[in-house]
């Protein structure tokens, strides 16, 4: 008998246990959407773990999606900390794309205009947005690696949702299927920053334009209690209204607040963190925000222990990090005017090769830095071996024609406002025209004819003019007319109408060789010698040319890691003589230059660079001239620090330089530099060269890096002539 009474009270036991855990509540959470505010989320999380609340369900918006997706694709409220602690703001908010992954042509056009408009139909337009959210989609990719192939969101660690808005119904739409990462970022899509993203032939935007707080829908799914986190503005005062922009967030926030009355009623216990203090871009006070999570769910404490066991706190899983992948199948749609090849080369690898994420974005980004896409996404399925198959969604971009704008200010050229028109399929697919007009002090052009061929050999046809005028201390003669006349400087006009015929090709994004024909008409004058000819030069020259180039900075002003080296070669054929003195000759010129940064804030410069000319005789118009800073050097021009603009020159010479560049805060420099030179006639011709420096020069400057291109102010001096000089240089040098 007592056997069987210790078996019905075991059974009893087990029976009541059961019951228990079969009438454990179900916990959503509701993270609200909220820009930067949303790190909040991170710290209400935390707390709920310590307090041992298991989440069996989670519904966001915005940043509450990308938030609530991570979490319930496995990671930890510590785990997720970790990884906004890590992440770059700025590359997220500008939707930053490598250097690296550009093509000579994409890294000018990246590093020559402030702004750019497409151009439609006889109108000018503006974009659609200011980022594709590529390096978000990316990242978010790579961070549920786990959870790639799954479709279904009830599936995941944790059962999921977000909203998002169809932009051209107004309507909200319920995702909790499909690729994980394209929905998170689809609810993300703040309107205006990214673009909207396309699913099941949906455009859609943010979900926080029509259902921020989505309580309802985490009910649908069965849950018992809900936990709610809204980092939503309030309506704000008159006081606190004070520019147009505060006012059209209140008024597209006027809808969302007036129904949170009614939805803070239905939440169990309600977490309104302390976000006054922050705006949506608050991002660099992201421990902060964390802070007023945590502290907001610890004013509710007592609830929340009501559902949870501090004695039991939450662990979770941490998914498994891989950075590879085996992908087995490459599954790209039809295009109109790019063909599977185009797009598979771009990516830089093929089916059945094994990559990393770094692989991957790499191509994404390439394809991206080509504007030939508006719209590029992808997910993996699984394969019938288990491997992964990438799907690839790529959207045409129906723009063709660009309005591009610049400006820039330096001591030679002076000032001028840059005009671009670019267009794109003019004669055949895969062209390129770009005309680039400088309106200002000097008039100059720049057009660039291309037929991309990629890794393939292309063909282009190049024109530039190039002038100005300025008292400069070469005569281009030795000094022979300076010696003669007794004076030290010569005021010249100076111009330079070039044309080039060209093929090359391109290997890795970052080395490029090419070579062709030039034809060139070189005039010079001055009003300096009254009583001589005032035209010093004024005949064309045809020429064969060859060059070879890599570059890995990572920026060009202000690299902080890579390498650079260009050589040149350039063999005259024919000159109309306008001096009578002309014989063939050849120019032959390179450059080396290194970066690399230290302590994250310090960066190493290191450059030489080295030019002769081959031959009996040269013109003395080709000649190496060094001196000034801050403009676009053509032909030999080339800076130097302590001499003034067009100061020393020579048929021969050999520079080097050393500098460092102090990042003081973001995007602002101070930087020294010295550089040393000899230069002259035939210097090579003897060891006279590799003999002390016969000049030398040292600047300090401070530069800021803005949407118009470097700002910088130098003052140089040299030993030698006790000069000094201050140099004023802004935007992009052209």
């Amino acid at each position: 008998m007592k056997k069987i009474a210790l078996i019905l009270l075991l059974m009893f036991s087990v029976s009541v246990v059961f019951s228990q855990e079969q009438k454990k509540p179900k916990v959503g959470l509701v993270l609200s959407g909220g820009g930067a505010k949303g790190l909040a989320h991170i710290g209400v999380l935390k707390v709920l773990e310590e307090s041992g609340v298991e989440i069996s369900y989670i519904g966001g918006t915005s940043m509450g999606a990308i938030i609530g997706g991570l979490y319930a694709s496995g990671y930890s409220a510590t785990q997720i900390d970790s990884i906004f602690k890590t992440t770059d703001y700025d590359a997220l908010i500008q939707d930053y794309i490598p250097r690296s992954t550009k093509n000579f042509y994409e890294k000018r056009n990246d590093e020559l205009y402030a702004l750019t408009l497409p151009f439609k139909k006889m109108k000018i337009g503006i974009p659609r947005a200011l980022s594709k959210g590529l390096y978000n989609f990316n990242m978010l990719n790579k961070l549920t690696h786990n959870v790639r192939h799954i479709r279904d969101f009830n599936q995941l660690p944790i059962p999921f949702l977000c909203i998002a808005t169809d932009i051209e119904t107004g309507q909200q739409v319920l995702l909790n299927k499909g690729s994980l990462p394209q929905a998170m970022a689809a609810s993300a899509a703040l309107p205006s920053l990214y673009m909207p993203v396309e699913i099941d032939g949906k455009l859609l935007v943010d979900g926080g334009v029509t259902n921020n707080y989505p309580i309802l829908e985490v009910k649908n799914l069965g849950a018992d209690i809900i936990i709610g986190v809204d980092v939503q503005d309030d309506l704000k005062g008159r006081d606190a209204l004070t520019d147009a922009t505060k006012i059209l967030v209140q008024i597209s926030n006027m809808q969302m607040i007036q129904k949170m009355d009614r939805k803070r009623k239905a939440t169990d216990i309600y977490i309104k963190p302390d976000i006054t203090a922050y705006s949506v871009i608050s991002f660099s006070q992201g421990q902060e925000i964390i802070k007023t999570g945590e502290d907001a769910a610890r004013k509710v404490i007592d609830q929340i222990q009501k559902i949870g066991n501090a004695e039991k706190p939450v662990k979770r899983l941490v998914p498994l990090q891989r950075d590879s992948l085996f992908v087995s199948e490459i599954r790209t749609p039809q295009l109109e005017n790019y063909t599977r090849t185009y797009v598979i080369g771009k990516l830089g690898f093929v089916a059945g090769s094994k990559i990393s994420y770094e692989d991957l974005d790499k191509g994404i980004n390439t394809l991206s830095a080509t504007q030939n896409f508006s719209s590029i996404g992808y997910s993996f399925s699984k394969s019938a071996s288990g491997n992964d198959v990438l799907n690839m969604t790529l959207v045409e971009n129906p723009i063709k024609t660009y309005l591009k704008f610049g400006l820039h200010y330096d001591g030679l050229y002076k000032s001028a406002i840059l005009l671009n028109v670019t267009q794109k399929k003019l004669l055949l697919k895969n062209d390129i025209v770009s005309v680039d007009i400088g309106l200002g002090d000097n008039f100059r052009y720049y057009l660039d004819y291309y037929i991309d061929n990629g890794f393939y050999w292309s063909f282009g046809i190049k024109s530039r003019y190039n002038t100005f005028n300025r008292n400069v201390l070469t005569d281009f003669n030795d000094g022979e007319l300076l010696n003669l006349f007794g004076l030290s400087s010569i005021n010249i006009d100076y111009s330079d109408f070039t044309n080039q015929a060209y093929f090359q090709t391109l290997f890795a994004q970052k080395f490029l060789i090419g070579a062709g024909a030039e034809y060139k008409h070189l005039k010079i004058k001055t009003k300096t010698f009254e009583a001589t000819d005032p035209v010093l030069e004024n005949s064309d020259y045809l020429s064969v040319i060859a060059y070879v180039k890599y570059d890995s900075f990572d920026k060009k002003y202000f690299p902080k890691n890579g390498f650079l080296f260009s050589g040149d070669f350039q063999s005259f054929l024919y000159s109309s003589d306008y001096t009578n003195e002309y014989q063939n000759f050849s120019i032959l010129k390179g450059e080396m230059a290194f970066s690399k940064t230290f302590f994250n804030k310090f960066t190493l410069n290191l450059q030489s660079e080295a030019g002769f000319t081959v031959g009996e005789q040269s013109v003395p118009f080709f000649d190496f001239v060094l001196g000034g800073y801050g403009f676009n050097m053509i032909n030999n021009f080339r800076h130097f620090y302590g001499y003034d603009f067009v100061s020393l020159s020579g048929n021969s010479y050999i520079k080097g330089a050393v500098g460092v560049d102090y990042e003081i805060f973001r995007k602002n420099h101070l930087n020294f530099m010295a550089n040393y030179a000899n230069i002259g006639n035939k210097i090579f011709d003897s060891s006279s060269w590799f003999d002390r420096p016969n000049f030398s020069g040292y600047s300090f400057g401070y530069g800021l890096e803005t949407i118009i291109g470097p700002v910088e102010i130098k003052h140089s001096w040299s030993p030698e002539t006790k000069d000094h000089h201050t140099w004023v240089s802004v935007g992009f040098w052209f």
